[in-house]
């Protein structure tokens, strides 16, 4: 039985072992180019595919899709949902509220984006995201869009506490450029790109990758192009009964990860807080109680 909040990305993902070799290079195909290249018709996609007809109608089946025309039904909702501005989520949202206070519906919400998120997170992904940016061998850089631009200065303003070498990009991709010029081969870049994905981080991506950046994204369920160039990918579930994405999950994984970041490397966190408070002391950034 498929989940109501999987996307059919993850329904091939979770079949793929399952396949024949043919349904294989057709989900290969369908996923080359997600969800786009399931748009067209059943012909057309069986084409582009190199398998017959009857080899589309029989995987959409065991996907557990009714048919294709289920099946595309459900890439047409993808679709319009990662292109659904604020207006239009506040709309369905209000359309479909059940009779509680907004702070239960915002609850109910918020917990099932934080169980649907954490079941479908890799933790050997987590893991290993965690390694690279505890390796102090290698300059991190944090970028975020319009809004998640505010999260990805929260990971590094942590970041830059716990190891050296950390760099927050503008979010004016005009001034990207001169960010890449300092980057170097296994380096990392962490993206934040979510629905409405913008595509001057598809191409930073494509060019960081291409120079040797290890790529770290954040992005939602539906999952942003940037992820064809990502090392790794956490997808978060976003959806909230407001006509704003809900960055709580979000949140949640980059705190988890400053946290597994900081208890690996300790001993030099340590140090460096110390040093930090130090500084803070000198320069009596924060009022101390006065002695009686």
């Amino acid at each position: 039985m498929r989940s109501t909040t999987a996307t059919v990305s993850d329904v091939i993902h979770a079949h793929y072992d399952a396949l024949t070799r043919s349904e294989k290079r057709l989900a290969e195909s369908l996923l080359g180019n997600y969800p786009v290249s399931g748009l067209g018709s059943i012909t057309t996609i069986a084409e582009n595919a190199g398998v017959s007809t009857p080899t589309v109608a029989r995987m959409v089946q065991k996907l557990g899709y009714k048919g294709y025309p289920e099946f595309q039904a459900h890439l047409h909702q993808e679709l319009e949902a990662t292109i659904s501005g604020p207006v239009a989520k506040h709309d369905r949202w209000a359309t479909n509220a059940p009779g509680l206070h907004i702070l239960n519906r915002f609850a109910d919400a918020i917990t099932g984006n934080l169980r649907d998120t954490l079941s479908d997170l890799d933790t050997a992904v987590f893991d290993n995201a965690a390694a690279l940016l505890s390796d102090r061998k290698r300059s991190i850089y944090f970028v975020g869009g319009r809004i998640t631009g505010a999260i990805a200065e929260y990971f590094f303003t942590h970041m830059q506490v716990i190891r050296p070498k950390t760099t927050l990009m503008s979010s004016n991709s005009s001034a990207w450029p001169q960010y890449m010029l300092n980057m170097s081969a296994g380096d990392v870049l962490v993206i934040f790109d979510i629905r409405r994905y913008e595509h001057d981080m598809t191409t930073l991506a494509e060019v960081a990758k291409a120079n040797g950046v290890q790529i770290i994204l954040f992005t939602d369920q539906w999952t942003s192009p940037v992820a064809r160039h990502a090392l790794h990918t956490f997808r978060v579930r976003i959806e909230a009964p407001s006509a704003w994405d809900s960055s709580v999950v979000t949140l949640f994984v980059v705190e988890a990860l400053i946290e597994a970041v900081q208890n690996g490397t300790w001993d030099e966190t340590k140090e460096r807080m110390n040093a930090l408070e130090g500084l803070f002391e000198q320069t009596r950034l924060f009022r101390r109680p006065e002695r009686t």
